[in-house]
C-alpha cells in the first residue's frame, strides 16, 4: 500500500514536491485554484483537482483527512495559506505542513501549533518528498547517478547491534559514513543532551537506538534498509 500525500498550491515549489513524490511510488493528490496548474499536473499524479482549498467542505469532499500528511505549499497568498492550514488541522490530519516565506510568516504558523514548517529559500521539493516518504529522516542530499547521503534514526530492527551483524555493505549495498551520537555532559551545573561524531566506526560499534546514522548509497538500496528494518 503506497504512502498517499496531498499538496495544495502547485507553483514550482509544490510542483517539485508533487512530481517527486509521484515519481517515488507514492499516491498523490494535487490541489489548486488554477486549472491550468492542475491540467499541466493530471499526468504526473495520481489525482489533479481545481479547487478553493479554503472550503473546508470542498477540501473534504476529496477526503483529503485520509492522507498520510498534506504539504500547504502555496505562495503568493498567505491569508490562503492561513486558512487552509487551519482547515487541515480541524479536520485532523495527521501531518500538515506548512510553507513560510519569511521569519514572520514562520512565527504565525507556530502560533497556530504547525510543527513542520518549510522555507523553499532553504529546501527543495526533492528533500522534502525524501523526508515526507520516510519521517525518520533527518537531511537528504541527492547525488548524480541515482546515489544519496542520508541522516536517519537508527530503525528499530538494527537497534543493539554491531556493524559487522547488520552488514550494511554486504546485505544492502550501503556505506556508513559516520554517526551522530547523544551524549549526556554538564553544562553550567546542568545536564545537557548533546551530539558527537562518532568518528570512523568499526565493524565492532554498536548502534544505539538514539543514534542518527549517515549513510551513502543508492536510494532504491536507503529505502530497502528503511523498509525492512523499521
Amino acid at each position: 500500500m503506497s504512502d498517499k500525500f496531498a499538496v495544495i498550491g502547485l507553483g514550482q515549489f509544490g510542483t517539485s514536491i508533487a512530481r517527486t513524490l509521484a515519481k517515488r511510488g507514492a499516491e498523490v493528490l494535487a490541489i489548486d485554484i488554477d486549472l491550468d496548474m492542475v491540467e499541466s499536473m493530471k499526468e504526473d499524479v495520481a489525482y489533479a483537482v481545481a479547487l478553493d482549498s479554503t472550503d473546508k467542505k470542498t477540501l473534504k469532499a476529496q477526503n483529503i483527512q485520509d492522507m498520510d500528511a498534506v504539504v500547504v505549499a502555496i505562495g503568493e497568498n498567505f491569508e490562503g495559506l492561513l486558512l487552509t492550514t487551519v482547515i487541515l488541522i480541524e479536520l485532523e490530519v495527521k501531518r500538515v505542513i506548512a510553507r513560510a516565506a519569511n521569519d514572520q510568516q514562520r512565527m504565525i504558523l507556530e502560533k497556530l501549533g504547525v510543527q513542520e514548517i518549510l522555507s523553499p529559500e532553504d529546501t527543495v521539493g526533492q528533500t522534502v518528498a525524501e523526508m515526507l516518504l520516510h519521517p525518520n529522516m533527518h537531511s537528504f542530499l541527492p547525488l548524480p547517478d541515482d546515489y544519496e547521503i542520508v541522516e536517519i534514526n537508527t530503525p528499530m530492527r538494527v537497534a543493539n547491534q554491531s556493524l559487522a551483524q547488520v552488514g550494511l555493505r554486504e546485505k544492502y549495498n550501503l556505506n556508513l559514513i559516520t554517526i551522530k551520537r547523544k551524549f549526556e555532559e554538564m553544562k553550567n551545573d546542568e545536564k545537557v543532551i548533546v551530539e558527537h561524531i562518532v568518528g570512523v566506526p568499526k565493524a565492532d560499534t554498536i548502534l544505539f537506538e538514539t543514534d542518527i546514522i549517515i549513510l551513502l548509497g543508492k536510494s532504491q538500496d536507503v529505502d530497502k534498509f528503511i523498509q525492512v528494518n523499521s
